[in-house]
């Protein structure tokens, strides 16, 4: 696929703010791509650096800082920092966050990945497993209801928190939206007025040749009900 063309025609069809970003799960590094220099609190933030147009790679040790984002990319942490997991935890049930019953059914990629890609989508230099959009609720609307009719709806629950967790999700089912957890919120700067969407990458060139009928449909639909609105409501 053309993805520089893809990003603008999607960025176009549902007036996104931000660029979406690719994600892709490779056993090694792919050739021309410069590792992750630095360090960050969570796996997340990857999200928003992406976003702002870097492309890299991370290791497995990248992730160690957020102890639930290394579980939910199965990256094990080392002995030394094992007891990080369960401490967080401790903390998110001590405050009535969360139930440890939750925690096992947090979506969990598969299997550990020896490199992370991320990449805005029209810079991504691999194929993704996953694209990760956000946008204002009525754009997200648009961008499901183009996979709905892709044929990718989503079939799992519309997911909060571990907002990691959609990319697991979106692996095993097509798609899903996360209106996020307060920890991506603040490493992301994701706004108050914002959700995400995930696409799974093989099924992004679906939604592309669905994305512009499905805006246009909205756009005429909208102007049949103002004018409904218009003839019929008397308050």
């Amino acid at each position: 696929m053309g993805y520089p063309v893809t990003e603008r025609e999607l960025a176009a069809a549902f007036q996104l703010r931000r660029r979406p970003i690719a994600i892709a799960f490779q056993d090694a590094p792919p050739a021309g791509v410069p590792p992750f220099a630095g360090t960050v609190p969570s796996g997340c933030s990857f999200w928003r650096i992406a976003a702002e147009g870097a492309t890299f790679y991370t290791v497995p040790s990248d992730h160690y800082n957020c102890a639930v984002g290394s579980h939910t990319h199965h990256i094990e942490l080392p002995k030394e920092r094992a007891g990080e997991l369960e401490q967080t935890v401790s903390l998110m049930t001590q405050l009535h966050y969360i139930r440890i019953e939750e925690i096992p059914g947090f979506a969990r990629l598969p299997k550990t990945p020896a490199v992370v890609v991320y990449a805005p989508l029209g810079d991504t230099p691999v194929d993704p497993d996953v694209v990760l959009f956000v946008g204002r609720p009525a754009r997200i609307s648009l961008l499901m209801e183009a996979a709905t009719r892709a044929g990718i709806g989503a079939k799992a629950p519309f997911l909060g928190r571990p907002t990691c967790s959609v990319l697991a999700a979106t692996l095993a089912e097509g798609a899903a939206v996360s209106s996020a957890c307060i920890g991506n919120r603040v490493y992301t700067d994701l706004g108050e007025d914002e959700l995400y969407a995930a696409i799974r990458g093989s099924d992004l060139k679906r939604l592309a040749d669905e994305a512009h009928t499905i805006a246009d449909a909205n756009r005429q639909l909208a102007d049949y009900h103002r004018a409904r609105r218009k003839e019929l409501a008397t308050q």
